[in-house]
């Protein structure tokens, strides 16, 4: 369960680091650094949720299964 909670916590940061991106493009227009800021979020924590996703099928936390499995 805590698994779960764990990930889709990370999907709402991520999904929230891409609208405030395209929020700060739309409305920023070029003058500050926010949108670099929101994507580059979006970037490590997607990098670090396939870590630990890499981590927990590694050490036996998460089992991973076939299509309709």
């Amino acid at each position: 369960m805590l698994k779960t909670l764990l990930i889709v916590a990370f999907l709402l940061a991520i999904l929230y680091n891409l609208g405030a991106g395209l929020y700060y493009m739309m409305s920023d227009k070029g003058t500050t650094d926010r949108t670099l800021k929101a994507l580059t979020r979006r970037i490590v924590l997607s990098v670090v949720l396939i870590v630990l996703i890499i981590i927990g099928i590694k050490t036996g936390l998460i089992q991973p299964h076939g299509v309709g499995g």
